[in-house]
């Protein structure tokens, strides 16, 4: 069965007490979503990475690209750390993804203690996957397919790709925002703020599935006003030109304005990338 690496970027910079507590959350919000979609699987806890299967290995990448906090995925096959179960491994691995006359490169990369380095691994795996494909060529610098091995103590993963994800903060990690969400403005605001890890309580319903998708315990409210003194501010979509109109007195908390700094165009640009992955 085919295992999801899954990699953070921002919560590796935090100090470990608080690097701890944001993986414990970014767990939560992932086993919360795969919930949500369906999907049943069993998430492992690694250093710096999240080790996930899943029956439905697609649908599972599907359900975790939603989870801010995660940076990328792999759909790796796994095997043990010894040189010669590797090499045998990515040769095996290689034989469905690379065609005749196309050219590949290695990237090997390991922590903790093993009988060879990465240059060596990558040497050695290199090799058997030149000798499994026939009429295959070696180009480090521009090849066609990249093998990609991590080694991390007993386990190697071989795999062929990066997975984009959204990367941000742990949703919940931040407090909780109050949003206003009428337009593609205030949408996109909402959706920026719950990416720097704040939970949205929103008013409104314009395009509400996108941010459902993202939060599938999305709360909704009428009036945001008897909500504000329990948030760490309100979220508006607010451009340059219309800011002169915004009192931000009267909200009692502080006011964030995500989308201040962008065009229309801007804005329905990356809704659209935003949706497209939805």
């Amino acid at each position: 069965m085919p295992t999801i690496l899954v990699r953070y970027s921002e919560i590796g910079l935090k100090s470990r007490p608080v690097r701890k507590r944001f993986e414990t959350q970014l767990r939560d919000n992932m086993m919360n979503m795969l919930s949500a979609d369906r999907v049943e699987a069993l998430i492992v806890a690694g250093v710096s990475r999240f080790y996930v299967n899943a029956a439905d290995t697609d649908a599972a990448v599907r359900s975790l690209r939603r989870v801010f906090g995660i940076a990328s995925l792999s759909v790796t096959e796994t095997c043990g750390a010894g040189m010669d179960e590797i090499c045998a491994a990515a040769a095996d691995f290689s034989r469905s993804r690379i065609k005749k006359g196309q050219s590949f490169a290695v990237r090997a990369r390991r922590e903790g203690s093993h009988t060879y380095n990465s240059m060596e691994l990558g040497k050695q795996a290199g090799s058997a996957i030149f000798l499994a494909n026939e009429g295959i060529k070696v180009d480090l610098t521009d090849p066609d397919v990249t093998f990609h091995i991590e080694v991390r103590n007993n386990k190697a993963h071989i795999f062929s790709e990066y997975i984009r994800a959204h990367a941000g903060l742990p949703l919940g990690s931040q407090g909780k925002v109050v949003a206003s969400v009428d337009d593609d403005r205030g949408l996109l605001s909402a959706w920026l703020m719950m990416k720097r890890g704040c939970r949205a309580i929103v008013q409104g319903d314009h395009g509400i599935d996108v941010l459902r998708a993202f939060d599938p315990s999305l709360k909704m409210v009428s009036d945001t006003s008897e909500h504000r003194k329990d948030v760490m501010g309100v979220v508006l979509g607010t451009s340059i030109d219309d800011l002169k109109d915004v009192d931000v007195s009267t909200y009692g908390v502080p006011v964030y304005f995500p989308t201040i700094g962008m065009s229309d165009d801007e804005v329905s640009a990356m809704l659209e990338t935003i949706r497209s992955e939805i």
